[in-house]
């Protein structure tokens, strides 16, 4: 059976958002802060996207999100608050709501489809305020950047 639960995030005192989140289970321990989603997780948070094998929320004693960590062919699209389009996919996907930072590792891929700049590694952040992304390679390889380049006219 497939589950819809719908929180309501808030991100600030005066401003809320929802978070829509479809799996095939779901478990929760309301003492321990803990939402566990698994099976074809999908989530929905504003403008952004994430898809994975499971989901695990923590909460603090006022029950908001401190820490998400997605698991398993996470794909995902982000949209970031100067409006810079990513998409991409990870093995396992860290979302904090206090810095709005995602932290993607493992099997890395992470497009930045509105300047077509890509990013492969082992380790990727991207701040979600400032749109800027940082990365790591692993210690079999280097991180890998592609621009696209375009070339100048001759004269």
């Amino acid at each position: 059976m497939k589950y819809i639960i719908l929180f309501t995030l808030l991100f600030s005192s005066v401003f809320a958002k929802e978070l829509i989140v479809k799996a095939n289970s779901f478990k929760a321990d309301e003492k321990a802060g803990l939402s566990v989603f698994e099976g074809n997780v999908h989530i929905v948070k504003e403008f952004d996207e994430l898809n994975a094998s499971k989901l695990t929320i923590f909460t603090n004693e006022k029950h908001e999100p401190t820490k998400y960590i997605a698991l398993g062919d996470v794909s995902f699209t982000i949209i970031t608050k100067i409006g810079a389009i990513y998409k991409g996919v990870a093995q396992k996907v860290i979302y904090k709501p206090s810095t709005k930072e995602y932290y993607f590792y493992k099997d890395v891929y992470l497009k930045q489809v509105d300047e077509k700049k890509e990013i492969i590694g082992n380790e990727v952040v991207l701040d979600t305020l400032s749109g800027k992304a940082y990365a790591k390679g692993k210690q079999s390889g280097p991180v890998i950047m592609i621009f696209n380049i375009p070339e100048e006219e001759e004269k």
